[in-house]
Formats: C-alpha cells, sequence, structure tokens
C-alpha cells in the first residue's frame, strides 16, 4: 500500500505549479453551462442552452486544473484578459457513447448537457473539446462568459427535500456524493434514506474507500416521483418518475440510464457535489455509469451493492469496463491503435503510463489466463468491450463481473489518486 500511496501524492505534487489560486479569480459559487451534443457517428456540433449559477462549488480549491487527461470530451476556462488557463476536466456523456452505435451510422440525434465549474469573478474564454478517433483532443466550441451578464439564470434551486447522510468534512476537502431519489413517491423517502445508507456503508466497507471514510460526505436529495419504479420498454412498463429514467437504453436490457441530464443537475443542484448517484426504485438487475456525468443503479436487486460500486468507478474515477463477453450496442469502442485513456485497460500502445511500474519483473506480459496467475497482476487479453487488443490488469475484478473479488491494484491506485485530487 505504501508504494501506491506516494505516486498520487508525487502526481499531485507535480501539477501544483500549473495551478492558480482559487480566490484571486473565482467566487465560491457555481457556474453551470448547458448546452446540446448534436451529431452522428461521424460528427458533433455543440449548441448553447443557458447558464445558471449555483450555491456551492464543492471541488478542490488547489487543484483546478485537471491533471489526468481522462474524458473523451473537455472543457476549460481561460482568463479573458490575460488567456491564463483557471479551470480544467475531462468528462464523458451518454451522447458519445451512442455515437459508436449502428443507430448513428444513420441518423442524427441530440443530447442535452451539463458542465459546472467554479463561478469566475472576471470575464473568461470557456472551451469545450472533444477526443477524436486519433486520441487527440481537438477544441469543437469557444465563447466568451461574462459573469455579471443578466442572462446568467440565478434562481432558488429546485425544492426538494435533502441531508447529510454520512461525513462532516469541509466540501473543499472531501469527496461530495450526492444520491438523488428516482422512482420513489413521497410516502417512500424513507425508504430512500435507508438505501442511500446501505449504499454508503458498502461504498465505505470496500478498499480503498475504507481509508478515507473521514473524507467522503454522501448527501440524499429528495426526487419526489408520481409513481414508484422507472420505465422498462421491453416489457411495455412505463412509470411517470422525477429523473425519467429507463431501461434498455440503446436496446440493452440492463442499461438504465437517464438522458434528462437537466433535471438530474437541477436536483443535484441543491447540494455540495462532486459526483451524482441516481438511485432507482426497482429491484430489476442494472445501473450505468459515465464519467464526471452520473452513476445510477437499482436500489433492489440481489447485485444492486456490487453494481452501485462498479458504477461510481466509471462515473467517479474514469475507470473502464473490462469484460469482454457481454452484450453491448457499441461497435468499435476502443481504436486498437490508441492508447485508451482509461487507467485500468490499454492496447499496449503506450503501457508505460499505465499499470506497469506495479507488475512483478517476472510477470510475463502478456500473461497467461491460466491458473499459476490467477491472482496475480499482469496485462491479460480482453477487456473493453473486446477479447482481443484491449487488455486488462486482472484475470477478475470488480470491474470486469459482479463477484467478491474487488478493487484490483491498478483500479485502486487510479481510486486513489482520484480521492488525493478532491481532497487536497
Amino acid at each position: 500500500m505504501k508504494k501506491i500511496l506516494v505516486l498520487p501524492l508525487l502526481l499531485i505534487a507535480l501539477n501544483l505549479s500549473g495551478q492558480v489560486k482559487f480566490d484571486d479569480y473565482f467566487t465560491d459559487k457555481v457556474l453551470r453551462f448547458d448546452f446540446m451534443f448534436a451529431g452522428n457517428s461521424d460528427n458533433t456540433s455543440v449548441f448553447p442552452m443557458e447558464m445558471k449559477e449555483e450555491a456551492y462549488y464543492a471541488g478542490s480549491r488547489t487543484q483546478l486544473v485537471d491533471p489526468f487527461g481522462y474524458g473523451n470530451f473537455k472543457y476549460e476556462l481561460y482568463d479573458a484578459n490575460s488567456g491564463t488557463l483557471l479551470f480544467s476536466k475531462g468528462f464523458c456523456t451518454l451522447f458519445q457513447e451512442w455515437q459508436t452505435t449502428a443507430e448513428a451510422k444513420q441518423m442524427n440525434r441530440s443530447f442535452y448537457e451539463v458542465v459546472t465549474m467554479p463561478f469566475p469573478k472576471e470575464k473568461a474564454r470557456f472551451v469545450i473539446s472533444e477526443r477524436k478517433r486519433n486520441g487527440k483532443l481537438e477544441n469543437i466550441y469557444e465563447t466568451e462568459i461574462d459573469p455579471d451578464s443578466y442572462f446568467i439564470i440565478r434562481e432558488q434551486p429546485v425544492d426538494a427535500r435533502f441531508s447529510r447522510i454520512i461525513g462532516d468534512g469541509d466540501p473543499a476537502n472531501s469527496v461530495d456524493i450526492v444520491f438523488i431519489a428516482e422512482g420513489y413517491t413521497a410516502t417512500e423517502m424513507e425508504k430512500f434514506r435507508l438505501d442511500v445508507k446501505t449504499m454508503a456503508d458498502i461504498l465505505l466497507d470496500t478498499d480503498p474507500f475504507n481509508s478515507y471514510s473521514d473524507k467522503i460526505n454522501i448527501w440524499a436529495v429528495e426526487a419526489v416521483s408520481q409513481e414508484s419504479g422507472t420505465d422498462i420498454p421491453g416489457k411495455n412498463i412505463f412509470k411517470n418518475t422525477a429523473l425519467n429514467s429507463t431501461f434498455y437504453t440503446f436496446d440493452i436490457e440492463r442499461y438504465l440510464t437517464t438522458i434528462d441530464i437537466k433535471s438530474v443537475n437541477d436536483f443535484a443542484g441543491n447540494v455540495p457535489h462532486d459526483n451524482i448517484v441516481i438511485l432507482v426504485n426497482t429491484d430489476k438487475y442494472g445501473g450505468g455509469g459515465v464519467y464526471n456525468y452520473y452513476s445510477i443503479t437499482a436500489a433492489d436487486n440481489e447485485y444492486s451493492k456490487r453494481v452501485f460500486v462498479h458504477e461510481l468507478g466509471h462515473s467517479l474515477v474514469g475507470l473502464a469496463d473490462e469484460y469482454y463477453t457481454s452484450e453491448v450496442a457499441y461497435e468499435d469502442f476502443y481504436p486498437f491503435d490508441v492508447e485508451p485513456w482509461e487507467p485500468n485497460i490499454t492496447t499496449m500502445v503506450d503501457f508505460d503510463a499505465k499499470w506497469k511500474d506495479l507488475l512483478d519483473p517476472k510477470t510475463p506480459v502478456p500473461t497467461p489466463a491460466t491458473n499459476r496467475y490467477i491472482n496475480t497482476l499482469g496485462v491479460f487479453e480482453g477487456g473493453g468491450y473486446s477479447a482481443k487488443g484491449i487488455y486488462r490488469p486482472k484475470q477478475d475484478c470488480t470491474m470486469k463481473s459482479n463477484t467478491d473479488e474487488g478493487f484490483c491494484d491498478a483500479c485502486k491506485r487510479a481510486i486513489i489518486r482520484m480521492i488525493e485530487y478532491y481532497t487536497n
């Protein structure tokens, strides 16, 4: 563990020199930028929708420029006068996932999107970049933001009860996770709070999150639905719910999501948060997780606790799926000649940047998936929805299956680095 812990602290130390002082450029509020992604498998366009001021900036005040380089998109904020980079963050969306489906080759679609940042004191240049198939980021949109503009919406957040379930840390030095109720009626909110406590206890019992229990705050926002449950289109079941969630995303039965990211963020804005979890009042198996977007989990399935931790690995840490046999809608999700940005898979194009330093020098690369190496950190072929050409760190891991294996050492290090990023 000592070897793993030193590295994230070094990563943070190396990036501090490029950071600006928070109080010089920002207030303690949030600037929310809403927009549409639109296009198809080959093209992406950005259409601005609105800007809002929200009350609680929960992120790090020393780590303003993203040190990771994760995500299929990135947004940046520059001082308009000096050109100084003030803030940046990588993210993913359902739109980008949809772009890899067969449908995206035949039609155009649009998806509502939301990004947040600390509220600037002076005029700033806002930039969105997209990661192309060659792995490089390309600027696709920019605009100037005037923080004094009367077009920035300054209104009370959507009316919803909220509570802090676990933790008493300062949001500026904590990982703040907000759970939002979905498919819970007004009479089911006690169940929602108990469900959140159950998930929180599971998280804080999971290595390495258990080593940071004093730096994690868990919030619950009670978004009231008219009906219990969620949509299951394949069974002709439709429910009137607060966040409009649904199974059968991209026609995959277990893929539970919502495209109503506007409502999700409207409710999340009631509390300080670094990460959003949507908890759905259903016992049907399913879930989903998208980096710096949200994770979503069914509350009452026998595998819900494991699914929750897996999906949080996606949304909070940027971990990739390590499985390759389950049904997905994606086609050629990862180019084999480009190193994926996710820290727990590799195409071997740039393995030096991944978990190579954690390997025992005696471990063969690639590593045979045999009993001899069943508990060994190695380089096992199969991952990222492909049986060939993509490699994972261990034969089994929380990011591969619903077993009791837990996170592998490569995933643990990525989790620790992310927690350190938010809490230092």
